[in-house]
């Protein structure tokens, strides 16, 4: 993850355009014709040994005789020739590169080495920043570049469109240019060989240019890094996805019924939901859902109530609601009352609240001004059609001061053209989003909703480590690696079902037989009735060769069974060996619900989790929904949710409810399994049965594969890492220092209003009264994959947690630099607390390898000067800027 350099790239002050050419339509004329007309104000360097002026501009030679060091090239070159420019720019200096030319992956040398890696070799000793190759380059217009190959420029705007595919990047510029709609960075990745969309979303997330974030992606290459860069990007602006490659190939082949149903597009759209983003389906809403989450209020609820002067018209956009799996708000009963004190008797009577066609604008007033106070609704969408009664444009200055004094998102849809015109632009003018058609007006307010959803999803940061059970790590470890030893990647149904009851997931009591008599006498134990099924390793699905017999009521009935299920495995699958045979009792839950819990491993995004409806046309069925581990009960209640099946779970007739809570913690006690055991590829649970008492496994399949070095990185967001939480006593009284959680939030406000300004001003070089919403985001809500906040935190006479200082450590893509900054609270200062939190700082980086720390402060903050040398950092005073840098060797021994 580096946004190291990347300035060089997005806010240059000199550009060289190598390859530049007076050729008609050849990218190098086009591009330096396109960096004159855009208005750069910077030097603009045509390199070509063929010119000695192009459009007015003297041409040089070669790299060496530019005359400055350009902070950007742009390379329009033929492959052979860029390994060896990109090294000529590094040596002269040059830190970022576009590379508009294609097919650097094709050309390789008699060593197989593609030039593709030349370049990036050659870039490496210079940290020299490439964007591409095989893209059409970049657009910043509020600095006047546009350094591509584009048929058009960009207007400036507020908004960054970043794009993985080249037609596209042209396609939009001309549509949204034809809009009026303007960017503050335009932005083509290609092969995205170096910078790539964390790299981009990254110096985004701090971009104060960008208000909002649009993306459209094919691929990801490095899910962690991604996901580390969405997650903090999404945390302080809308960050919006169109993904394409939505319709599967073919269902991959797997051993597992998850391995089957987990398609790649279902993988990314969990990973957008829970990085906190919006995904979309076309470029269009790419536009119109980041026009709409800009102008939204900070969403409390989904329910939503419908006012109209039409029935038609409320009826179509309550079918628009209820199929996008929205919530229509429930009138109370006292709202109705006073809606029927000014409504006309053949008013709806309820939600969607039409007030008929021929309403004065008294009666749209009055009525929004009741709905607004309903405390069942959270949100309102107005529609209107015109009429000949009263304008239109009447209506909208009168609605428009209560929708902007309202803390309700409203959304409006004003059906018609020429008559509506203005009735709409008073509405957009005052930011209430505004849309064309009732489903167009859903479609928008159901982005909302879902948006909220994903950034609550965001908000959840699960432990690494169990907290309301206590797994038996040791025993699946035992099986797992005695597997294999025996050369054996799919564990048997009797080890699988260990493995669940290790980690507290009930299953069926199960006896391994090796004979069809065994068998007879393994049910006479268990006692009747039985179910009895093969042990092979070649086989996964039992009931695709007959190798699943049930309710067995004695034993000449399970020998017979297991005789012929035996029989049968012969003669259909003749190659796979027969181990035995499970024996089980039979579960009589007359009113469960078959559903599967499963894992399997994208290999993108890494383990993968699974739930549906379960049983043996689960493929059929196709009800499931798909999350990234780890998991808490937020999470996993959002999995259930989106499921058919979720509405069964609920009860209906004369089914109780089933026990929902049981569902989640075995969403949870999976996850736990599969962040503790990489060795686990894929993993079944199917049927999980669940009723009103609970749930139990009653087959379960697992797929192993020995532990691979990359398996740390596996999981694509790294959890809460609880193991570094650590209780100590401090000046007599318990402490916790723990890493911070986005819970903090609040009680880290308290704690920032309890800073001495003039401290705040130490640690953040500036005077500030108050910490904004983003600010507070990015310091309670880290990712722990590349940041570190340790807080120290002591707990109140009252229950309540209180912080009293704060250690954070950022490193650099490469491990090799990380950054820190500390501060304690005002009142606490001087009596050990900060050097306790650096301890911690420094023990964290040294664990990880980091190499070096550093950091800077003012140079009046005698504080940290006096702490950092008692640490042993070297301390240089900054000429001419008023600060210090310090710096620390983590390679050397700790200072006593």
């Amino acid at each position: 993850m580096s946004i190291r350099n990347l300035h060089f790239l997005f806010e240059p002050r000199s550009v060289a355009v190598i390859g530049a050419s007076s050729k008609p339509n050849s990218v190098g004329a086009t591009v330096l014709r396109n960096l004159i007309a855009g208005g750069f104000s910077g030097a603009i360097m045509p390199v070509n040994p063929k010119y000695q002026m192009l459009d007015e501009l003297e041409v040089y030679a070669d790299v060496a005789h530019l005359p400055i060091a350009p902070d950007l090239a742009i390379i329009c070159t033929p492959p052979a020739t860029i390994p060896m420019l990109i090294s000529e720019l590094g040596t002269r200096g040059t830190k970022a590169a576009i590379v508009l030319t294609a097919g650097l992956g094709a050309v390789k040398d008699i060593h197989g080495v593609s030039i593709h890696q030349k370049m990036l070799a050659a870039a490496a000793p210079y940290l020299l920043r490439i964007l591409g190759p095989n893209c059409v380059g970049m657009l910043a217009p509020g600095i006047g570049l546009n350094a591509s190959f584009a048929h058009t420029g960009a207007l400036p705007g507020k908004i960054a469109f970043v794009s993985q595919s080249g037609a596209l990047v042209t396609g939009v510029l001309d549509w949204a240019k034809s809009r009026n709609i303007g960017f503050s960075k335009f932005i083509s990745l290609g092969d995205g060989a170096d910078v790539d969309f964390g790299d981009v979303l990254d110096y985004l997330a701090g971009d104060g240019e960008t208000q909002a974030i649009l993306m459209y992606m094919e691929d990801i290459h490095v899910a962690r890094k991604f996901m580390s860069a969405a997650r903090s990007a999404a945390r302080s602006k809308p960050v919006v996805v169109v993904k394409a490659g939505r319709v599967a190939e073919g269902a991959k082949a797997a051993a597992s019924h998850t391995g089957a149903l987990a398609g790649s597009d279902e993988v990314y759209d969990a990973a957008i939901r829970r990085a906190g983003m919006l995904r979309v389906m076309t470029t269009e809403d790419l536009f119109g859902a980041v026009e709409t989450l800009a102008r939204a209020r900070p969403a409390s609820g989904e329910r939503l109530t419908i006012l109209t002067n039409g029935g038609g018209l409320g009826v179509m956009a309550t079918d628009a609601l209820i199929c996008g799996h929205g919530t229509l708000a429930k009138l109370e009963g006292d709202t109705l009352q006073k809606l029927n004190s000014v409504l006309p008797s053949t008013w709806s009577h309820g939600n969607p609240v039409d007030i008929i066609g021929d309403a004065p604008v008294d009666r749209y007033v009055q009525a929004m001004e009741i709905l607004l106070k309903d405390p069942g609704s959270d949100a309102i969408l107005f529609i209107h059609a015109p009429t000949a009664i009263v304008p239109s444009i009447d209506i909208a200055n009168a609605i428009v001061p209560l929708a902007k004094n309202s803390s309700r998102n409203i959304v409006s849809c004003w059906l018609g053209g020429d008559a509506v015109a203005d009735a709409r632009r008073i509405f957009s003018d005052a930011g209430i989003p505004t849309y064309d058609t009732p489903e167009e007006a859903i479609s928008g307010y159901m982005q909302i909703v879902q948006y909220r959803r994903n950034q609550n999803l965001l908000m959840q940061v699960p432990s690494s480590l169990a907290t309301d059970f206590v797994p038996d790590r040791t025993e699946v470890q035992m099986i797992v690696q005695a597997a294999l030893a025996d050369g054996r990647t799919m564990l048997s149904e009797p080890e699988a079902k260990r493995i669940m009851t290790a980690y507290g997931i009930p299953a069926v009591e199960t006896v391994i037989a090796a004979t069809a008599g065994d068998a007879a006498n393994a049910a006479q134990k268990i006692g009747f009735p039985v179910a009895v099924k093969i042990l092979s390793p070649e086989i996964s699905h039992k009931t695709e060769v007959g190798g699943v017999t049930l309710d067995l009521e004695t034993g000449e009935a399970v020998t017979a069974a297991a005789r012929a299920m035996r029989q049968r495995l012969a003669e259909l699958r003749p190659d796979a060996r027969l181990r035995g045979f499970s024996v089980q009792a039979m579960a009589r839950r007359p009113n469960a619900q078959e559903l599967i819990v499963g894992v399997t491993t994208d290999p993108v995004f890494g383990p993968v989790i699974l739930f549906g409806q379960g049983g043996i046309a689960v493929e059929v069925m196709n009800d499931h929904a798909v999350g990234l581990p780890p998991l808490n009960m937020v999470l996993a209640h959002d999995m259930v949710s989106r499921t058919r099946v979720a509405k069964l779970l609920a009860g209906y007739r004369d089914r109780p409810p089933a026990d929902l809570d049981a569902v989640c913690r075995t969403l949870i006690q999976v996850s736990q399994l599969v962040t503790d055991m990489p060795e686990i590829l894929e993993l079944d649970i199917n049927p999980l049965l669940v009723d009103e008492h609970g749930v139990i496994a009653l087959d379960a399949r697992i797929r192993i594969a020995p532990r691979e070095p990359a398996d740390r990185d596996r999981l694509a967001i790294r959890p809460y890492p609880q193991e570094l939480e650590a209780h100590i006593t401090w000046q007599g009284q318990p402490l916790l220092l723990r890493p911070i959680r986005p819970e903090d939030g609040a009680q880290h406000v308290t704690f920032f209003n309890a800073l001495d300004p003039e401290d705040v001003r130490f640690r953040m070089f500036i005077r500030t009264r108050e910490l904004q919403a983003a600010q507070l985001a990015r310091l309670t809500q880290i990712d722990y994959d590349r940041e570190m906040a340790f807080i120290a935190v002591r707990k109140k006479d009252d229950g309540v947690w209180e912080t009293l200082g704060v250690a954070r450590a950022v490193s650099d893509p490469d491990n090799i630099t990380t950054e820190f900054a500390i501060i304690v609270r005002s009142d606490l200062k001087g009596q050990g607390l900060g050097r306790i939190l650096m301890d911690k700082l420094i023990d964290y980086c040294r664990s990880r390898d980091t190499l070096e720390m550093v950091g800077e402060a003012l140079a009046e903050n005698t504080g940290i000067l006096k702490m950092v040398n008692k640490l042993g950092f070297k301390v240089e005073r900054i000429p001419d800027s008023g600060t210090i840098a310090f710096r620390l060797d983590l390679k050397g021994k700790g200072v006593p």
